[in-house]
């Protein structure tokens, strides 16, 4: 997905990085990763390249594609044990382009999905793998009060609420699959407590981590922070552990897309879970109902957009049935 820039759009950045003593010359804006929400530019700046986020053009779902929340909670990490990119600039809808971006510091780095790339090879899974986990559990023991972020989100009812909007958007298909509406059920009748409240990232799994350019593996960013908010931290935990894949399962979407890990001997997703109980202090003998809400959610998100028909990566019908039976599984246990 891109978005074209024109001479008008290109000459307002560029007054904007002189406005901000970012100019490095003509900012060259060129497309950068393969994700399917905000789009992401690499722009010449002073000194070297920077990183421009803005939102895709519209139907955008209500709550979603937001870049200046997600400017705003890279703001408040900085400094933190949580590795994230600096931001440099942020720009208001209509003080520069018609959408609101920002523009944050280029994180120089592999992201890696469906395969391993050099220096990487079979046996750094292991590594990688907890250093998701490691880096997860930080994020989950920041102080979110502290770092500015009271009132960024509402952990109160935290559970029931997220389910019930994602069931809000369900309900815009007059007529829901059963296995949609099944699962939603289920989860209904089981919603738990909060565990607790931290900044949760809702969308933590392979494909959002920038490594190291050199070996051994060492996760230098976390990125797509557009969904953060402040809620239960098991269900970030649960959205992760349904974005691992296992040898031998029929992959769900974002497990495709984390296929690296099937590459070589990896930890399990119970060797996982241990783990970040152990750096957390968590209770996790609940997560079942927290990975089969993630999986259940990305069902409905991405049947969300296989009838929207704007993006090709989400015209596969399998794709919504496959998160639902990810989410079967788990509810019989992680």
């Amino acid at each position: 997905m891109s978005w074209a820039w024109d001479d008008t759009t290109l000459a307002a950045l560029e007054r904007f990085l002189e406005a901000h003593d970012l100019s490095g010359g003509a900012p060259d804006p060129r497309p950068i990763g393969d994700g399917h929400s905000n789009l992401t530019y690499l722009i010449r700046v002073r000194d070297g390249h920077a990183v421009l986020r803005r939102p895709p053009p519209p139907p955008i779902p209500k709550g979603a594609n937001d870049v200046l929340r997600e400017a705003h909670v890279l703001t408040a990490l900085a400094g933190t044990d949580v590795p994230t990119p600096k931001v440099f600039a942020v720009a208001q809808a209509g003080e520069v382009l018609d959408v609101p971006f920002y523009i944050m510091a280029h994180k120089p780095g592999h992201v890696i999905t469906d395969r391993l790339v050099d220096p990487f090879g079979p046996g750094d899974q292991t590594i990688m793998a907890h250093a998701m986990i490691d880096g997860l559990a930080a994020l989950h023991a920041v102080d979110w009060r502290a770092c500015g972020l009271k009132g960024y989100g509402r952990p109160e009812n935290f559970n029931a609420r997220h389910l019930g909007r994602l069931e809000g958007l369900m309900a815009l298909n007059d007529s829901p699959p059963g296995y949609l509406t099944d699962m939603a059920a289920w989860l209904h009748d089981r919603v738990p407590p909060e565990s607790g409240d931290a900044i949760v990232h809702n969308d933590y799994r392979l494909g959002n981590v920038i490594w190291a350019p050199d070996a051994p593996p060492r996760l230098v960013a976390v990125l797509d922070w557009e969904l953060a908010t402040i809620g239960d931290p098991l269900l970030d935990l649960g959205y992760t552990i349904c974005c691992y894949p296992e040898p031998g399962e029929v992959l769900n979407p974002t497990q495709e897309l984390s296929a690296a890990f099937l590459q070589g001997p990896a930890p399990t997703r119970q060797e996982l879970v241990e783990r970040y109980a152990q750096k957390t202090g968590r209770d996790v003998s609940g997560l079942a109902w927290y990975a089969a809400m993630a999986a259940w959610k990305l069902a409905v998100l991405y049947d969300y957009q296989h009838r929207l028909a704007a993006d090709p990566y989400y015209r596969d019908p399998t794709q919504a049935p496959r998160f639902i039976a990810s989410a079967e599984a788990f509810a019989k246990g992680v």
